[in-house]
């Protein structure tokens, strides 16, 4: 490795797809500088991996770029269900779900609400954003090699184009570059799970006849289940671009070469069960649905986010999700730490926290794919009970050392959901008024630890404040019917689980690590040992 450096950052990310990209954000919103280095000259151009969940909205909603991602998003917004049918003209239709949220309810339960936005609109709006914060990216250059010692990282990344190699010295580096990730290959971290499930060819195609023979029928997938010609076909704008998933055996010998242009407009024909569909093909990708985890997401200053710490199956767009929420979890830590505010230790927490939680979140993504039978799987639904969708995206919780208390049956993922303010669990939403400006709950969480102290937790209040001028902790103190006024609705405290004079530590993630049910005898010695065991200050 050379012994000039060329360039100095907190942060390297390798890497620049959607997880890369969303580190870059999340490290931008909170003031760290970084470089993100992507072999790719530029963004994807396959419309994939666009079903972003309620709690990743929710992560770019605090982050304030929702409302430009909803735009980008805006062809598809009336897009909600998911369709089973033998072919589109058949008589066998059947909606696995009409509407993702029927009743409304989840309204009540978050300021978001799921958004499909396709990679290729995602991405181009997450690297202007980065960028205007003064993320450093540059694409069409791959990390060569690194080196890491007790102080830092040193990459050497490359020029695809030119060859032109420069050094560049990192605090950490984050690893998000993909399921086969040459950072975890170098690191030596294996992967453990069951592997590859199915295999399917991403066509992109244009048919301007197909939305007459679709109609009204506005859903997200369609599951077409013709036995001469099975796939999931996906509309890209609802009038004439679409993607058809075809199953691929590669297991059998069949190669991505026997997908001819001409093979390939034969199966969607059947599929459609529209036997004269003009259609012109225009792109394939083929892509592997496998359940894998890395036996570990980090080593030294080295950490893995994305693929590259996790593969699972497509169904109910888990994987980028998990991802993008890796990103989250670990940008607050590296700025916590960089900052000066919490302890090296802090980052060890990501590891514990994040790995059980794509463990659990990749064996339900396999298990919804056999229960929406997709293409190419061939296994029978399991028989026993699967946490609901809430559960999963909303309900999942930690136990580290960055939570004081565990949650009360000591489960990742519970059965069912419901807000809670239990310690290790997603703070809960509600409606609020600040200085006459209505917002969440949810998005006073990004920048700093927040204490929120009932309408009678004065003492709890007083002491936050204290400690945070003395100690150096940026910790934002709100008390209820004073700094915040609720709106109609649930009443606070029974809400966060405690009485009018307890309070509740949120992290800047937005999950609960403290909760005090009443008052305290010492309240600021109380928080002040709180606060060094959350952040690892000891």
């Amino acid at each position: 490795m050379a012994s000039t450096v060329d360039d100095r950052v907190p942060v390297l990310i390798v890497g620049g797809s959607l997880v890369g990209l969303s580190t870059s954000l999340f490290l931008g919103r909170l003031g760290i500088e970084h470089l993100l280095v992507e072999r790719r000259a530029q963004t994807s151009h396959h419309p994939r991996g666009r079903g972003n969940n309620v709690r990743t909205m929710e992560l770019f909603r605090t982050a304030g770029v929702e409302p430009v991602i909803r735009e980008a998003a805006s062809v598809l917004a009336e897009n909600h269900g998911i369709l089973q049918a033998d072919t589109l003209t058949g008589p066998d239709q059947e909606w696995l779900f009409k509407k993702i949220d029927p009743g409304g309810a989840l309204a009540r339960l978050s300021p978001s609400g799921w958004c499909l936005c396709s990679q290729n609109d995602l991405e181009p709006v997450l690297l202007r954003t980065a960028c205007g914060l003064g993320g450093q990216t540059r694409f069409g250059t791959e990390l060569a090699s690194f080196e890491q010692d007790d102080e830092g990282v040193t990459g050497l990344v490359r020029s695809r184009e030119t060859g032109e190699t420069r050094t560049v010295r990192a605090d950490y580096l984050v690893a998000a570059d993909g399921p086969r990730s040459p950072v975890r290959e170098r690191l030596g971290i294996s992967l453990g799970g069951p592997g590859d499930l199915f295999h399917n060819v991403s066509i992109t195609f244009r048919a301007k006849r197909l939305a007459d023979v679709v109609g009204d029928r506005r859903f997200i997938v369609c599951y077409l289940t013709n036995s001469q010609s099975a796939g999931a076909l996906l509309p890209v704008d609802n009038q004439e671009h679409w993607v058809f998933h075809a199953p691929w055996y590669p297991d059998r010998g069949e190669t991505l070469e026997d997908f001819t242009d001409d093979r390939c407009v034969a199966l969607i024909r059947t599929a459609t069960g529209v036997p004269d569909l003009e259609l012109e093909i225009t792109g394939k990708a083929p892509w592997h649905a496998a359940e894998r985890v890395a036996e570990r997401y980090s080593a030294g200053r080295v950490f893995l986010a994305g693929d590259s710490a996790h593969e699972m199956s497509p169904t109910g767009a888990f994987g980028s999700n998990t991802g993008i929420q890796d990103a989250h979890n670990l940008a607050w830590k590296l700025a916590a730490v960089l900052h000066g505010w919490a302890g090296p230790a802090l980052l060890e927490t990501y590891d514990a926290e994040r790995r059980p939680v794509a463990l659990a979140t990749s064996a339900r993504a396999s298990a919804r794919s056999a229960e929406h039978r997709h293409p190419g799987y061939d296994v029978s639904p399991g028989t026993g009970r699967q946490p609901g969708m809430l559960a999963m995206v909303l309900g999942y919780r930690y136990l580290s050392g960055a939570v004081v208390g565990t949650p009360r049956d000591g489960t990742v993922v519970p059965e069912d959901f419901r807000p809670t303010a239990e310690p290790g669990g997603r703070a809960p939403h509600m409606w609020l008024r600040r200085a006459g400006i209505r917002l969440s709950t949810l998005d006073l969480y990004e920048q700093s630890p927040v204490l929120l102290s009932g309408p009678e937790g004065g003492a709890w209040h007083t002491a936050g404040q204290r400690l945070a001028e003395r100690e150096g902790i940026p910790l934002a103190c709100y008390r209820m019917g004073h700094d915040l006024t609720p709106e109609d609705g649930p009443d606070w405290a029974e809400l966060h689980g405690t009485a009018a004079d307890g309070a509740v530590l949120v992290r800047p993630d937005g999950f609960v690590a403290w909760q005090a049910a009443t008052s305290a005898t010492e309240p600021e010695r109380t928080l002040k040992d709180v606060l060094d065991t959350v952040l690892s200050r000891r």
